[in-house]
């Protein structure tokens, strides 16, 4: 398969799931949080298919390397985040197989990618 454009790489698709998935946790945080920790979490969740997308689209490899190490950076602050809300009392029984297994799939991907472009 030959990649004419972002929407054609697997991270860009994973990392959109991603979102979704952050989405739906987000909904089962009191709404205490909305302005908090949910807000932070979708930012950092959006900006991953953002950057990719933006990168891909700048057309030369060092931009997309940069904007890749941008969406990468955007996760860890997911990763981050997540484990923050692991920790938190009110999130205590929520479920996060899902973006767990997500968010450690795009950054696997994104890291790839990264030592791939580094080369």
């Amino acid at each position: 398969m030959t990649i004419q454009t972002y929407k054609d790489l697997i991270v860009w698709r994973r990392s959109l799931d991603l979102v979704i998935t952050v989405y739906e946790l987000i909904e089962k945080l009191p709404s205490s949080e909305i302005y908090c920790l949910s807000s932070q979490m979708k930012r950092s969740a959006i900006s991953i298919p953002s950057n990719i997308a933006e990168g891909r689209r700048r057309g030369s490899r060092k931009d997309f390397h940069k904007f890749l190490l941008i969406a990468y950076s955007s996760g860890a602050e997911l990763e981050t985040q997540i484990e923050i809300a692991k920790r938190l009392p009110f999130s205590k029984n929520l479920d996060y197989t899902k973006v767990d297994q997500l968010i450690l799939e795009v950054m696997k991907m994104l890291n790839k990618m990264l030592s791939v472009l580094r080369s």
